[in-house]
């Protein structure tokens, strides 16, 4: 079966130019600019009338909640949101019930996610005990592993810092690289304390203290502390949600990603100006690490340019609403972004970029297969992005199971019009 789009602008690396993609089997069979070739009887042919043709979103940072909290989301329903932010793989994250945390509980969740419309690699978890399920762990079943250094939703425990000295010497010598969450414990702790003291109780302080609580200063040092162990053992490190301008000037170097020891990923909460305003910010909006201020998320955009940021993952993570609604510090930290990710980034970022730090960069830093140019032999996954008359957010738009978005009210002025993977419309 052969499918032909042409009149598309194709938006890929190295690629900005009215053009016309051609699919056979779920394939890339051939692509170019100009008019398009003839087509076999019985091939679809879709004019894209101008609209943005891209390589397929990877995202590399989703918790789909499944398994064990299905009441919140599953992969199955989590991953047609991603196809309809133009999303084609994603990368699950451990923090579920029971946490991924051995081989056999991977190859389970994998089992899972065959259930899953898009591209789909679960990733295992690092606890005390790590080395012994590394040591079961063929590398090419995972492109990464995950490691909590700062405990979020799901309380996954760091080993101890013996055991991560060798876990950091043992990725090095098998190439796998770590994504981590790096906040400092003992720095919350004590600010959720005084907080806590200040206010009377857990339920009474406000959601405005969450940035002050999960501090810059707790970013900083644990991420400190993980690209010094990178650099000591030669790690493959991935930061996750890098949230301050202080991790970007201290720890992060422009360049491309395929030369890099340390890589990291922000999300659209940090990089969002309207979010980084405290005053726009609800429970709704609380993430952890916590947005901080208008300064960090314009370095952070900076810093996409230059190239010391190398991707964009949306840390989509869907919590019932009334979850979100629970007083002070009691509501749950996580929201769910990765359908309108896209279109609401188109707000402040160009598409190119967008695309550069979620296609061409998770590629380059993970070592996928090459799918960031269009060319003959890569699988057809794409999105097709048109801009289109403003239109505004609502609750009712939103696919999660979760019913709601922390973008109500935001508004757009592009849509994903359609998504493929491997040549098959998903969204």
């Amino acid at each position: 079966m052969e499918l032909l789009i042409h009149n598309a602008l194709l938006t890929a690396k190295n690629i900005n130019a009215i053009g016309w993609v051609l699919v056979r089997d779920g394939i890339i069979a051939a692509s170019g600019t100009g008019q398009a070739p003839a087509t076999a009887d019985g091939a679809e042919v879709i004019d894209a009338r101008g609209a943005a043709l891209i390589p397929g979103l990877i995202d590399t940072h989703v918790h789909f909640r499944e398994p064990g909290l299905e009441y919140k989301a599953t992969i199955a329903g989590e991953s047609r949101a991603a196809a309809a932010g133009g999303v084609t793989h994603v990368f699950d994250m451990p923090n579920t019930k029971p946490a991924t945390t051995s081989v056999e509980l991977l190859g389970q969740k994998n089992a899972i996610g065959r259930s899953c419309a898009v591209r789909y690699d679960a990733l295992m978890g690092l606890v005390p005990g790590a080395m012994e399920e590394l040591r079961n762990l063929t590398p090419a079943v995972t492109p990464a592993v995950k490691l909590f250094l700062g405990t979020s939703t799901g309380a996954m425990a760091s080993p101890d810092s013996s055991e991560l000295q060798d876990v950091f010497r043992y990725c090095a010598e098998e190439k796998l690289p770590i994504i981590v969450h790096a906040e400092d414990n003992d720095i919350i702790a004590a600010n959720t304390a005084a907080a806590i003291a200040r206010y009377g109780s857990a339920e009474a302080v406000p959601v405005s203290e969450h940035s002050s609580i999960r501090s810059r200063e707790a970013c900083l040092r644990s991420a400190t502390m993980a690209v010094e162990m990178a650099h000591k053992f030669g790690t493959r490190l991935h930061i996750a949600h890098v949230s301050t301008a202080d991790e970007v000037k201290r720890l992060l170097t422009p360049g491309p990603s395929e030369s890099k020891l340390v890589t990291a990923e922000t999300t659209p909460l940090y990089l969002d100006p309207v979010l980084s305003d405290g005053a726009n910010r609800t429970s709704r909006h609380k993430v952890n690490p916590a947005i901080k201020t208008p300064d960090d998320a314009a370095a952070l955009r900076e810093a996409l340019l230059t190239g010391a940021i190398d991707t964009i993952g949306t840390d989509h993570a869907p919590h019932l609403l009334e979850e979100k609604m629970l007083p002070g510090i009691t509501a749950m930290s996580g929201a769910p972004s990765i359908q309108f990710a896209l279109p609401l980034m188109l707000t402040y970022l160009p598409l190119s970029v967008i695309v550069a730090k979620m296609n061409a960069g998770p590629a380059a830093v993970f070592s996928l297969p090459d799918n960031t140019s269009f060319a003959p032999g890569s699988p057809a996954d794409m999105a097709l992005v048109r801009a289109c008359d403003p239109y505004v957010i609502s609750d009712s738009d939103v696919l999660s199971a979760c019913r709601w978005t922390p973008f109500e009210g935001r508004e757009l002025r592009h849509r994903v019009e359609a998504t493929w993977v491997g040549g098959k419309r998903v969204f």
